[in-house]
């Protein structure tokens, strides 16, 4: 019998590939074939630092189309690579599913598109294929995209999603209110990339009329609010590796597991773990006092510095830091973040606050530092902070400094009170009966796997009337 045949696409950014990643490992368990189409760049990195058990096989393959820019330009340019991947990447996905269907004999029968990629689904509707949505980011980040027209239509913000004045939004009665400047899409250094983005969340909104089911990596435990404003919007779990020995697929660049055995060394609750995700650079001034708040704190720490972290060609470490905290500070390019987050000697987590980093400590029961750089971090903290009561924030000083002192105060008044640790844990516990077989979110997965191996042959012409 033919097996269903899924096209998974996820945007080019660490954080969106990982959970679905995972996604495509959780079809290829249950006898779905799954081709992951990745950007040309995002699928070198990828497959160069893929795992000896990845599980690339027949069933799941990882395939790539152009993004149309030039092999040399610089993908950090979001707004270039945005606006790029919304002229070229739909011809191509059909060029590539037009491929697949005349060479291949299993045809594609669903196209699971990444919320930031919503063009995909517009390409699914016109080649009559079923489709679904995947959001790698919270439900509240996810909120404010499907409300744009509704913010612009309250004039909160202008048709290129700009803000015009400071009013809180308020997007329903259980949700925290949201600063203008907190919308995701206006957390950029420059407007022109803000702007690009909105045309990402027009297109997802569009997309979301498109199809059927509409899957999110959240649970109810932890935005309820959200998921309740917007009841099509299916939660299905942090979609964490927690099946494979937490072994993640998807990585950009290569895990260094020697810090394992490091933390094996350490007392239980002693480590202060500090990484900022793929995308965060600070200037030298704040990574020397970062540093230095460190070395102040007087406690083991394990700091991922990943290449290009700072705006200087190399990370400069301060005169001497290095031999101060001798073994007591471990630093390293790349970190198996999930283990590390669930080994007993860690004792607090200094975040960005991307989504993944978010999910990854709630379910491990691990008290948060916030350190938010843009996009949806903002949001983010403010659930960590004020709605879960899991961690605190930083205070800058005039200069825009997170300063040593400061470091070292907040790590003490965390670690200091036990309240944090123990709402981590109650939310872990909660988060982590959901996606237990037989909780809510585990059995929308089964629902929603269920329908991509139906062989109902009206689901077609259903999506087609839309």
């Amino acid at each position: 019998m033919q097996k269903p045949h899924v096209l998974i696409i996820p945007y080019p950014a660490q954080g969106h590939v990982i959970p679905l990643m995972e996604l495509a490992q959780r079809l290829v368990d249950q006898e779905v074939k799954v081709t992951v189409v990745n950007t040309e760049v995002t699928h070198k990195q990828v497959t160069s630092n893929s795992l000896e058990n990845d599980g690339f096989s027949d069933q799941l393959q990882s395939v790539s189309i152009p993004d149309g820019l030039e092999p040399w330009e610089d993908r950090s340019d979001l707004c270039k690579l945005t606006v790029s991947i919304l002229q070229t990447m739909p011809g191509k996905l059909e060029q590539l599913i037009d491929t697949i269907n005349k060479e291949d004999n299993s045809k594609v029968t669903c196209i699971i598109a990444d919320n930031c990629m919503g063009w995909a689904i517009k390409v699914a509707k016109k080649m009559g294929i079923r489709r679904a949505t995947v959001w790698p980011a919270s439900v509240t980040t996810l909120t404010s995209m499907l409300s744009c027209q509704k913010l612009i239509d309250d004039g909160i913000i202008n048709n290129n999603g700009i803000p015009l004045n400071q009013q809180m939004i308020k997007l329903s009665e259980t949700m925290p209110l949201i600063k203008p400047t907190n919308l995701w899409w206006t957390r950029f250094e420059d407007l022109p990339t803000s702007e690009a983005f909105f045309e990402v969340v027009k297109e997802a909104a569009e997309a979301s009329r498109l199809t059927e089911w509409h899957l999110c990596r959240s649970t109810t435990e932890l935005e309820p609010g959200a998921l309740n404003l917007f009841p099509q919007l299916l939660p299905i779990g942090p979609l964490l590796a927690s099946n494979r020995r937490a072994d993640q697929v998807g990585h950009f660049w290569q895990e260094d597991s020697t810090c394992l055995a490091w933390l094996d060394q350490q007392p239980p609750c002693s480590v202060i773990y500090v990484a900022f995700g793929s995308f965060t650079i600070f200037n030298q001034t704040q990574f020397e006092e970062l540093a230095l708040g460190l070395e102040l704190s007087n406690r083991p720490f394990l700091w991922v510095v990943r290449q290009g972290m700072t705006k200087e060609t190399t990370a400069a470490y301060p005169d001497g830091f290095v031999e101060r905290v001798g073994s007591r500070g471990r630093i390293l390019s790349w970190a198996p973040q999930q283990k590390v987050l669930a080994h007993p000697s860690v004792a607090c987590f200094v975040s960005h606050c991307g989504w993944n980093s978010t999910l990854e400590g709630v379910t491990n029961g691990i008290p948060f530092l916030c350190w938010p750089y843009f996009a949806d971090q903002f949001q983010n903290e403010i659930y960590i902070r004020d709605i879960w009561k899991t961690g605190l924030g930083f205070e800058k000083d005039e200069a825009g400094i997170i300063k040593r002192g400061e470091i070292k105060g907040k790590v003490e008044q965390l670690l200091g009170d036990n309240t944090f640790r123990a709402k981590a844990m109650d939310i872990k516990e909660k988060v982590t009966s959901s996606i237990r077989e037989g909780g809510c979110t585990h059995q929308n997965l089964c629902n929603f796997i269920e329908w991509i191996k139906e062989k109902d042959t009206d689901a077609k012409k259903q999506f087609d009337t839309i």
